[in-house]
């Protein structure tokens, strides 16, 4: 029975439909309020975030010429990639609100679904969350509002943001702004999509399995998953809550590494603090993050368990060779038993309860199909699963991913610790999954998350930065491609990332928990010496 206008929207897609969702757009009056002959947008949106703040803080700029023109922006792009989910309209009251003071102030800033916006829901993509606005901002929200940013939208994210694809049947499919056919990448894939096509300057997103990381490397931006209790989680919706052998994080995504700076620096403060006691009270390490010395740089170019494109290998070998010749120590080094960390710590951790409490999300809902098979998977009898394991093994690797397995992360964590500090390594820097995937895609080559996941098993403070585009020799040389196991993910994962010419590739920068700092160090090193063309055109 249809008891709602959601339920005739993903009815309709259930049945093939491609609807398109179109949030409520801001008032005209308003825009045209504020109107100004002598503004050039096209050079406000060029500004790099630091120089936009520093107009808005001495006036040269004013906030509603800054809020107006990426709305208007915003707007322009959603309606070819379908990224944002709402307008956060209190936003025009916010502006003669924000605090001049603030290290943000006048900034406009887009915000991921899941965190909570007084009086807008937290859907999820879920139909059980819609028409349930919140009562009142997270935490991070009301520092960013206090440090004077100004948050205008909300943006799309995968049904119950189970995925590294981004659609849901409450508000369709974001795109990827370079290329219509492939992913923007997840959960945080409406803030990449966003952000990468120029519609916001800032933006946060979570990260429990490479959300972040993901979109930013598809899309062509910076991201940053800090350790997991680095900024406050309190007041974010989710779909299993508990669990803590693999960390979400709270984490920024912006244009360039300076960006995310900045955003760190404005949330790391005594609001941050007083709101949520249970964050460490650690302020932005200003001497760690401007160091200049050499450092030394852990260093692998495969995980083994999925095999780097051929953009993939090249990023990294770039990135490993610009580095020596800047003066940095290049150390080879590779986690010990990242299968069991993939295998039985993620999932296991994840699913401990089997997925049971994941499954009451979806009760009388249908299922996105960019979640794959996850569903149906979970809903299998413990003892099936395991029938089916046993069975398929040599066909299909996914089948070793059993939910309601027991883990121990700390005791592994700690052994990678060791291995890092034998090297007396600063910092690690890794292959990232790219380039972008075809759509609905990484929901059947779910093995491919290895190279971000690991590092929520451990804790780990990771960000991506973008240094290349494909190649046509990169192209070529994808004919070759066979993975390492042959399965169905190996055969998906070939075909989804091919036709990628000119697409962005990432690599991925590690640093130990709590060293953010040292982590956003090494990313404006590598961002300083790879300094590739970051936007679609």
């Amino acid at each position: 029975k249809i008891q709602r206008a959601g339920d005739v929207a993903q009815w309709l897609r259930a049945s093939g439909f491609n609807l398109w969702y179109s949030p409520s757009p801001p008032p005209k009056a308003n825009q045209e309020s504020i109107s100004n002959p002598d503004l050039d947008s096209e050079a406000l949106l060029a500004l790099p975030l630091p120089q936009l703040v520093q107009k808005l803080q001495s006036g040269e700029l004013s906030p509603e010429a800054a809020l107006f023109t990426y709305v208007g922006k915003a707007w322009e792009v959603n309606k070819g990639i379908n990224c944002v989910t709402s307008y956060l309209a209190d936003c025009e009251t916010q502006l003669s609100q924000a605090p001049q003071h603030g290290l943000l102030y006048g900034v406009p800033l887009s915000l991921k679904e899941c965190f909570s916006y007084k009086g807008h829901d937290s859907t999820l993509g879920l139909s059980l969350n819609e028409g349930m606005p919140v009562e009142c901002d997270s935490v991070v929200v009301q520092v960013l509002k206090l440090q004077g940013a100004v948050p205008f939208v909300h943006t799309n994210i995968p049904q119950s943001m189970f995925s590294y694809d981004c659609s849901n049947p409450l508000f369709g499919q974001t795109l990827n702004p370079w290329k219509s056919s492939k992913s923007p990448g997840g959960s945080s894939g409406g803030e990449g999509a966003l952000i990468g096509s120029g519609g916001s300057p800032l933006g946060l997103g979570t990260d429990i399995g490479g959300s972040i990381r993901f979109p930013s490397a598809f899309c062509g931006i910076c991201g940053l998953k800090p350790t997991g209790n680095r900024l406050s989680k309190s007041g974010l919706k989710g779909c299993v809550y508990g669990q803590v052998a693999v960390q979400l994080s709270v984490g920024p995504m912006a244009r360039d590494v300076e960006s995310l700076a900045l955003c760190l620096r404005a949330l790391l403060c005594e609001d941050m603090f007083r709101l949520d006691p249970t964050v460490p009270p650690v302020p932005f390490r200003e001497e760690v993050y401007t160091s200049s010395r050499p450092l030394r740089v852990g260093y692998y170019e495969t995980d083994n368990y999925t095999m780097p494109s051929p953009a993939m290998k090249r990023a990294l070998l770039e990135t490993k060779q610009s580095l020596e010749a800047a003066g940095h120590t290049l150390v080879p080094f590779l986690p010990s038993n990242i299968p069991y960390a993939l295998e039985t710590l993620s999932t296991g951790g994840l699913f401990s309860d089997g997925g049971h409490s994941f499954l009451q999300n979806f009760k009388g809902d249908f299922v996105d199909p960019c979640l794959g098979d996850l569903i149906l998977v979970l809903k299998l009898p413990s003892w099936l699963r395991g029938l089916l394991a046993f069975l398929l093994k040599p066909l299909v690797r996914a089948q070793r991913y059993l939910p309601g397995v027991l883990a121990f992360p700390q005791v592994y964590r700690n052994s990678v610790i060791a291995q890092w500090k034998a090297l007396d390594l600063d910092v690690l820097l890794t292959p990232m999954l790219g380039p972008a995937l075809n759509l609905n895609a990484p929901g059947r080559a779910t093995g491919a998350i290895s190279y971000t996941v690991l590092y929520n098993c451990l804790d780990f403070p990771a960000g991506v930065v973008p240094v290349t585009t494909v190649t046509a020799e990169d192209e070529a040389q994808m004919e070759h491609y066979r993975g390492y196991f042959g399965d169905i993910w190996d055969k998906v994962l070939k075909k989804a990332m091919k036709n990628s010419v000119g697409l962005p590739v990432a690599v991925q920068c590690v640093a130990l928990p709590w060293q953010e700092e040292m982590c956003l160090r090494f990313m404006r090193e590598v961002e300083q010496l790879m300094t590739p063309e970051k936007r679609p055109s």
